[in-house]
């Protein structure tokens, strides 16, 4: 059965350095997690918490409800029904295929050791290799092995290290979601620590963006995006400049291209400054509107292009548009704002606008 994870309020340090500073998260049984953060930030230390590799200053790290770390404890790795799977794969080079996925059902029989073998090559789209050896795998194929291999005996929880880092974009992109489906199918519960945004999304069902030792936000890929709680994680997060604004005695906030509304009211006064996120798929092109911007810069996608418009004041802002409207630097536009989230922080003098 897949287990809860909960890691609670837990600090580690390596000699005197803190690295974690009283992280706490929770994981549902058959969820995925994502630690998303820049490298740094404490998240694979996380993982070595979890897994038992190393141990916690304070707090706890429990399974379903048994506590697998704390002061003074500390379940073996091997004892605690985990896999993971390593940033480089770590597979056997002696063994085939089917051999390294076979070495985690040590206690199985020899029928049901080949069945749940048979079973996990399937699974993962490796039915006819399970007898070649890792150097004659792609990378892709390599880290299907290490996948199977460590859902093999079945864990209560499963650990993913950066397992898409060696991997090219197209393939990184493809696979994730390809173990989503795997995992899901397993009914696994899942960790993942990455620095890929697009990765996190594609596989996460919750997301903890990490900064300094600590989680910024825990939550939905969706909400991150449409409502990041703090300025950090609206930066980190997608892509988004920000538009000077101030707040109004109604509580609404003006900027140079109108009056809005936020989505929950703000508890600054009449008259603080503000930043407004807005997102690219906030600004729209609209030949019929009267509101006019500049194309500064244009980067094709394929699809479509990414603008970076200028405003009549000054202001910039990012929009998507299809490629059949193909603009000119220098151009302008017509556009309308579609802010369904109006996400609006405390003027920061000292930052810079933020391109994600």
């Amino acid at each position: 059965m897949p287990a809860r994870l909960d890691f609670t309020d837990v600090s580690h340090a390596y000699a005197s350095t803190p690295v974690l500073q009283g992280v706490s998260f929770h994981v549902e049984p058959g969820a995925i997690a994502c630690l998303l953060g820049a490298s740094g930030c404490g998240k694979t230390t996380v993982l070595r918490c979890i897994a038992g590799f190393e141990p916690v200053l304070s707090g706890t790290v429990a399974l379903d409800g048994e506590v697998m770390s704390a002061p003074g404890v500390s379940v073996a790795p091997e004892r605690r029904r985990i896999g993971v799977v390593f940033q480089d794969y770590a597979l056997f080079p002696h063994l085939t295929v089917a051999g390294n996925i076979a070495f985690g059902l040590r206690d199985a029989s020899a029928a049901e050791s080949a069945a749940r073998v048979s079973e996990l090559l399937e699974m993962v789209g490796l039915g006819a290799l399970g007898n070649k050896y890792a150097h004659e795998l792609s990378g892709g194929q390599q880290q299907r092995v290490a996948l199977a291999r460590a859902l093999a005996p079945r864990p209560q929880l499963l650990l993913l290290d950066e397992p898409f880092s060696n991997l090219d974009v197209e393939m990184r992109e493809r696979l994730s979601v390809e173990v989503r489906d795997i995992l899901k199918r397993e009914k696994t519960t899942a960790v993942l620590v990455t620095h890929d945004q697009n990765e996190a999304f594609n596989i996460a069902d919750m997301i903890g963006i990490m900064r300094n030792g600590r989680i910024e936000q825990w939550d939905t890929p969706y909400q991150l995006y449409h409502e990041p709680r703090t300025r950090y994680a609206a930066e980190f997060i997608g892509q988004g400049l920000f538009l000077p604004g101030n707040v109004l005695d109604d509580g609404r906030i003006r900027l140079e291209v109108g009056e809005f509304v936020p989505d929950v009211a703000p508890q600054w006064p009449a008259g603080t400054a503000v930043d407004v996120l807005l997102r690219p798929d906030d600004v729209l092109h609209d030949d019929s509107s009267a509101m006019q911007a500049m194309v500064l810069h244009k980067a094709f996608r394929g699809a479509e292009f990414l603008y970076t418009l200028q405003l009549p004041h000054g202001g910039q802002v990012f929009s998507l548009v299809p490629s059949h409207h193909n603009h000119a630097i220098g151009e302008k536009i017509g556009i309308r704002l579609e802010l369904d989230h109006l996400v609006a922080y405390p003027r920061d003098p000292a930052a810079e606008q933020v391109r994600g």
